[in-house]
């Protein structure tokens, strides 16, 4: 994220304290880097919880999905991905558009429907799109990004780049046809794509035992040839880690791969949805597996962070998050007379820009 800054350092002095486990597992890892991870993920779950009330204020329209307990699996994947590789998504993209490095305000402004939104308030929650960031859309249509993900990744191997393209989706999308069809021709082609599964185990609101012979969706990989992984989604150092050699494999070797993130949604489908088809034991598993309380708690047992540094980096994130609030409250909205502007990419003879109040013909 653009907006990550390092956290201050603990003033607690280090105490004798007998090696956990969190220690072997951060024996490697710079604190800076942690601090680090743990912030970009707690802005995340801020941004999105404050986006929950902006649209009970009816200051959002239309859907809005949120990234709510897959914090890890977004600041994971961004941490393993360079600056220049391509990231296509679906409908549930504000933590990824927030990952990528647009700035929090942009972000908000495209959630307002205001012109300096990343997509100029047409796009809205489920089509972000950045150019400079290389975030190439949100997706509204299940599986719709998949095809052109390939495309784009066939467009990096023809120009001989060393880029790689991430496509993100839901574990629904992996029993659309588009899906078969897209690692079929990147596994034949070799092309440099890492295809991200998000199995929050619920789809829109069905089990993915339910809805899939193959439950275990990395198996999928198999039928192409092509690797395929499971990575615990709640964790955010393991899905950068995975993330990272298969992006690398991609990167270097042309070898598209598959990658299961398992977590847990924290809300409904979308902010819309009770939810009331998942029982009180999915739910209370959910809380369990909260990657933030997690990793948060890990970084304290190990002396990364001390709970004075967690309450000011609370602070530093809701001041972040306000901050892009108030931004987007005080952009402007789009006239309507630039309602037409987007339809085509260049001028088009005879193309009309009637409003639905003007008159068919003027004297």
């Amino acid at each position: 994220m653009t907006t990550t800054t390092a956290p201050r350092k603990s003033t607690r002095k280090a105490a004798a304290k007998p090696t956990t486990e969190a220690d072997n597992r951060f024996a490697d890892e710079d604190p800076r880097t942690l601090r680090g991870l743990y912030r970009d993920m707690l802005f995340v779950r801020r941004f999105e919880e404050r986006t929950a009330q902006s649209y009970q204020q009816a200051k959002i329209g239309g859907y809005c999905h949120l990234n709510l307990g897959e914090e890890a699996t977004v600041v994971g994947l961004a941490a393993a991905m360079r600056p220049t590789d391509y990231l296509f998504t679906n409908y549930r993209e504000h933590g990824y558009a927030l990952a990528k490095g647009i700035e929090p305000g942009r972000v908000m402004a495209e959630l307002y429907g205001r012109t300096t939104g990343t997509s100029k308030g047409w796009g809205g929650s489920m089509h972000m799109y950045d150019t400079a960031t290389r975030l190439l859309g949100g997706y509204a249509i299940v599986g719709g990004q998949v095809p052109l993900a390939v495309g784009a990744a066939l467009a990096i191997d023809y120009r001989g780049g060393d880029d790689v393209v991430v496509c993100q989706m839901g574990d629904g999308t992996t029993n659309i046809g588009a899906f078969h069809e897209s690692l079929n021709i990147a596994a034949l082609w070799r092309l440099p794509v890492l295809f991200l599964v998000i199995n929050n185990r619920t789809g829109m609101g069905t089990t993915v035992e339910r809805s899939s012979a193959e439950p275990d969706l990395y198996k999928r990989a198999d039928s192409y040839r092509m690797r395929g992984e499971r990575v615990d989604g709640t964790d955010v150092l393991a899905v950068r880690d995975i993330a990272a050699e298969l992006l690398e494999g991609a990167r270097r070797e042309g070898k598209p791969a598959l990658l299961e993130a398992v977590s847990h949604r924290l809300k409904g489908h979308s902010v819309v949805d009770p939810a009331k088809y998942r029982s009180a034991q999915d739910i209370s598993a959910a809380r369990e597996h909260d990657p933030i309380v997690r990793f948060a708690a890990e970084l304290v047992a190990a002396g990364v962070l001390s709970e004075q540094d967690t309450a000011d980096l609370e602070a530093e994130v809701r001041e972040g998050v306000e901050a892009a609030v108030a931004f987007a409250d005080a952009s402007p909205h789009p006239e309507p007379d630039s309602l037409f502007d987007y339809n085509y990419a260049t001028p088009v003879p005879g193309d009309s820009r009637r409003l639905p109040a003007d008159p068919l013909f003027t004297v």
